[in-house]
């Protein structure tokens, strides 16, 4: 396979389904060896700096996978390591699924230059990443979220940006009707993990941002 003789490891802070086994199956189904690494018990960079553990970690790998609390982490690895740095996700990006979804959406209806997607739920990572990938790809995008839950300025600030250059349209609403006309809506989990004390007022205030059958 392309990635024969090649080393892969995955850093795993936060537990892990479908992006565990996907990094596991697809790199291992090209060749890769893929190792991994629970670090649900002990945080990267608290039994030695994130900037040691990647210098060592260059020197054995070819890739690093990481799935971390904080995005500071991944940004300090990528800035120490000269192999390349995977993010498979952060508490601001979860950029490998929205790559996911857009190919599924692509697989769907083909060219995606005309398509409107819509987001209903939180302005979380999940929420940042479509909205950036859409920005990139052209695709016209609506978050629509409770007040309080909008996502984060900077990445807002930055999809404009690109679509500026694409043709998209980036739109924030507090409305649910919003996501009416659409190609496709989408939505995520309430309470993301590590958020479990604001679980109470998360089901109150998303009561009216459910998609359901009716």
């Amino acid at each position: 396979g392309s990635l024969a003789g090649r080393s892969i490891i995955a850093l795993f802070e936060k537990p892990s389904l479908r992006t565990r086994m996907t990094f596991e199956t697809g790199p291992t189904k090209l060749g890769a060896h893929v190792m991994y690494f629970d670090h649900s018990q002990q945080r990267i960079g608290q039994r030695e700096s994130v900037k040691d553990y990647a210098l060592n970690l260059e020197r054995w790998v070819d890739c690093i996978v990481a799935r971390v609390f904080e995005n500071r982490v991944l940004r300090e690895m990528a800035e120490h390591a000269s192999v390349p740095v995977v993010n498979a996700l952060c508490d601001i990006e979860h950029p490998c699924q929205a790559l996911a979804d857009l190919f599924t959406l692509t697989e769907k209806f083909g060219d995606l230059g005309t398509k409107r997607l819509a987001y209903v739920g939180d302005g979380n990572n999940v929420c940042h990443s479509l909205m950036l990938l859409c920005a990139k790809l052209g695709v016209s995008f609506t978050a629509v979220t409770p007040k309080g839950f909008e996502p984060q300025f900077s990445v807002v600030r930055d999809a404009l940006q690109d679509a500026k250059a694409t043709g998209a349209t980036i739109t924030l609403s507090h409305k649910p009707e919003a996501a009416v006309g659409h190609d496709a809506v989408y939505t995520d989990c309430w309470v993301s993990m590590g958020q479990e004390d604001e679980s109470h007022r998360r089901l109150l205030d998303f009561d009216k941002f459910q998609i359901t059958l009716r």
